[in-house]
């Protein structure tokens, strides 16, 4: 009977992982799908002015999709137990990038950040990996019980932010020191060594924000956005017009006005704007929903798990796409200021895709291996 029991608990197990691995991947491709089209729509006018060619971004994102279907392949494949022992070569190699990053004639600079490596093929961006990174790290690193941790992993933390701000990239910085919290969280560690750091952090942020006047102005327009509407409000005023002059309905698909060149970075962090425009509230709460249940999804692969390290791995994974979702949609509805974060398999940005579709390849891994 206990035999019994025991067969039907592991066929209901592996039902359910193969449920979950299809729902999180057929989400992800309708995500990558829509993100396609709007990534044209919103980025068309300004590949022909730039480069002649209309379809230059769609064509880069197709490439960045084709590398990111075959990195997904293959976390999802590759027996995510054994990216325990990756974990270590993964920082040291985001740690290196970053360093080399930095070096003038090697890291390019874009939007006042040298964030990014020509690889003459490829241009890759480093502090994406480093999300990645990260996760993987405290997630073996905290899988065993060690005590007195929290003094490396602050040391550890702090020298990844450092690196990351002297680029500069503050909404990267924010992430990472997100998921470092997070982890540590997850990771069951001393929460009052947590609770005595926040103070620090509170004032480090604060201290950074004031320290270089480019981000003082950031914040005092998202506070006041009417301040200045041609200098720095103009973003964060575009994007407000986009998403209002959607409607419901939106205007139709194509008939979009701001990606006349009127909104920065339209086909990048900010398009979610497009969509609103175009789509409306009825289509842009429909990809919110998307996100819901890939998030909602992730959540119960989370509790279903019962090794340690897949659990720690779910954890961050869950973690990192809440964060990208919430910190890139605070920003288009102006609850949180703008920060450069893109919107997970939608934005155009090739080392976001390869982050998010390694991720997404391990959880899926996790989900098809949580049969017992």
């Amino acid at each position: 009977m206990r035999k019994r029991h025991k067969r039907l608990r592991k066929v209901e197990k592996e039902g359910n992982g193969l449920t979950m691995t299809w729902v999180l991947l057929i989400i992800a491709v309708l995500l990558v799908f829509i993100g396609l089209i709007f990534v044209f729509e919103a980025s068309s006018i300004r590949a022909l002015n730039a480069t002649g060619d209309s379809f230059h971004y769609l064509k880069l994102q197709l490439r960045w999709i084709f590398f990111g279907s075959i990195v997904l392949g293959f976390f999802s494949w590759y027996n995510y137990k054994n990216l325990y022992f990756l974990s270590i070569p993964a920082m040291i190699g985001v740690i290196l990038l970053l360093i080399v990053v930095l070096i003038p004639g090697i890291g390019h600079t874009a939007g006042g950040a040298r964030s990014w490596i020509n690889l003459g093929f490829i241009t890759v961006q480093p502090t994406e990996f480093t999300k990645f990174a990260i996760i993987l790290y405290l997630a073996s690193w905290f899988s065993k019980k060690e005590k007195s941790r929290f003094l490396p992993f602050v040391l550890l933390l702090g020298f990844l932010l450092l690196l990351i701000m002297l680029q500069p990239d503050m909404g990267t910085a924010i992430m990472v020191f997100s998921l470092g919290i997070a982890m540590y969280f997850l990771g069951g560690q001393d929460l009052r060594y947590l609770l005595a750091l926040a103070p620090v952090a509170v004032i480090g942020f604060a201290g950074l924000i004031f320290a270089a006047p480019y981000r003082l102005k950031r914040l005092t327009a998202f506070l006041n956005p009417e301040n200045d509407p041609l200098g720095v409000g103009f973003h964060i005023n575009q994007i407000l017009i986009s998403v209002t002059e959607g409607g419901l309905f939106g205007r139709g698909f194509g008939a979009s006005r701001q990606k006349y060149l009127f909104l920065p970075e339209a086909h990048t962090d900010s398009i979610f704007a497009i969509i609103s425009e175009e789509l409306g509230f009825v289509g842009s709460f429909l990809i919110i929903t998307l996100y819901f249940v890939f998030l909602y999804k992730l959540y119960q692969l989370y509790n279903s798990v019962d090794d340690r390290f897949g659990k720690l791995l779910i954890g961050g994974i869950f973690t990192y796409f809440g964060l990208q979702i919430i910190i890139n949609l605070g920003g288009m509805v102006n609850i949180m200021p703008l920060t450069g974060v893109t919107l997970p398999f939608v934005s155009y940005g090739g080392s976001s895709m390869l982050a998010s579709c390694m991720l997404l390849g391990i959880a899926i891994n996790v989900a098809r291996q949580t049969k017992t």
